[in-house]
């Protein structure tokens, strides 16, 4: 049965190989990267804004429709339930700032809400629809209204949703449908809803495969925007919102933030003596090496040419002089003549006085990795200014 799954989502999904880890990507809320996710956010959030302002206009303007086909008692009740409801489009659509700590749960909480006002609004007017049903007008915009919950199940194809996603968020879209029928006193017989119910289940699987084809297609996207296709590192972009975020997430949390700017010593002899190719190939071996050095939670990014930045989250003072310094004798690599590559470092933190932005401490460390330069090379400058020399010892 795996295997039939993942040819299924091959084929329809994407054309490419997926891997069990990027299949597991599409079915569950896994795997996924705190960029990946702030961007997921950012996208889901921006769609919702602009459906909720659509809405916010056209939920009014279908006033005169209840006011032409409806008695006035009822009419003016469900043109007081449409203006509830644009209100609440209206509140949805406001601009607001990403959160900084919890995006994702933001973004799908602020889906859930919009999602939940169609039926909500049938779900209201159904006892009032319930006793206008004296012409043939009335009864067919009364069965339109029960379409609302299968039209917002359809609408959740636009969302980059994971299988489960989608299935959490249309069961309280489906519940509120199914109350609106039992309150209404109606009997939920199979012959008299199956095809209803057959075309609610198509409307969920279409959405449930449309938002993981854009689960895919948005994780390839933001994966090769992030990384630069050199070195693999995170490109300066990518990494200067990184950064910003990072940063923020120090100033909350009262933890540091550390930077180390390296950058390599002689480079331009390796592209003078041996070609670019053979420089390229050193720059490819420095950015997997000091990976592997990193933790996890650290990142790299190549700020320009031979220039790259290590950001180290939480790490303390003493710490980072030692991990700079079993980077420099294991993971930096080797010059073409066999010879260690050596890189200048500048280091500045979070918890320095006068650091109130990312850039600020982005400068610091570029000023501190020229200090080193101009101090013999292959060693670290820090706030005080000396150079520490990275020379593993004979």
């Amino acid at each position: 049965m795996p295997k039939l799954w993942q040819s299924i989502f091959q084929h329809i999904v994407a054309p490419a190989q997926l891997s069990p880890g990027q299949l597991l990507g599409l079915l569950l809320p896994v795997e996924r990267s705190p960029h990946l996710q702030r961007h997921a956010a950012s996208v889901i959030l921006a769609r919702v804004r602009l459906i909720a302002a659509l809405f916010a206009v056209l939920v009014p303007l279908f006033s005169g429709v209840d006011l032409l086909v409806f008695d006035a008692p009822v009419a003016w009740r469900m043109v007081a339930l449409r203006l509830l409801s644009a209100a609440l489009f209206v509140a949805l659509a406001w601009p607001r700032e990403l959160s900084t700590t919890r995006p994702y749960p933001q973004a799908l909480l602020t889906l859930l809400a919009l999602l939940l006002i169609p039926p909500l609004f049938h779900l209201l007017s159904a006892d009032m629809l319930a006793t206008a049903n004296a012409t043939d007008k009335q009864r067919l915009i009364t069965q339109l209204y029960g379409y609302l919950p299968t039209i917002v199940l359809g609408g959740l194809a636009i969302f980059p949703l994971t299988a489960l996603e989608t299935i959490a968020l249309a069961l309280p879209v489906i519940v509120t449908g199914v109350l609106t029928f039992l309150l209404g006193g109606q009997n939920l017989s199979l012959e008299q809803y199956g095809g209803a119910l057959w075309f609610m289940t198509m409307m969920l699987g279409v959405s449930m495969f449309s938002g993981m084809s854009q689960c895919h297609y948005m994780a390839t996207l933001v994966l090769k925007a992030m990384h630069d296709p050199l070195t693999g590192a995170y490109t300066r972009q990518s990494g200067e919102e990184a950064l910003s975020l990072l940063f923020r997430l120090s100033t909350l949390s009262d933890k540091p933030l550390s930077v180390a700017f390296l950058d390599l010593d002689h480079f331009k002899s390796i592209n003078d003596k041996y070609g670019h190719d053979a420089g390229d190939q050193c720059l490819r071996h420095l950015a997997e090496g000091v990976r592997q050095g990193l933790r996890r939670s650290d990142l790299l990014i190549r700020w320009g040419g031979e220039e790259f930045i290590a950001v180290l989250p939480d790490t303390p003072d003493e710490n980072v002089l030692p991990l700079l310094q079993r980077l420099r004798e294991q993971h930096l690599g080797l010059r073409p003549d066999g010879t260690p590559l050596t890189a200048s470092i500048g280091l500045a933190d979070t918890q320095e006085d006068g650091i109130t932005d990312w850039e600020t401490l982005v400068q610091r460390a570029d000023q501190r990795m020229y200090a080193a330069k101009h101090q013999g090379r292959d060693g670290v400058v820090g706030p005080d200014g000396q150079k520490i020399s990275l020379t593993p010892a004979a």
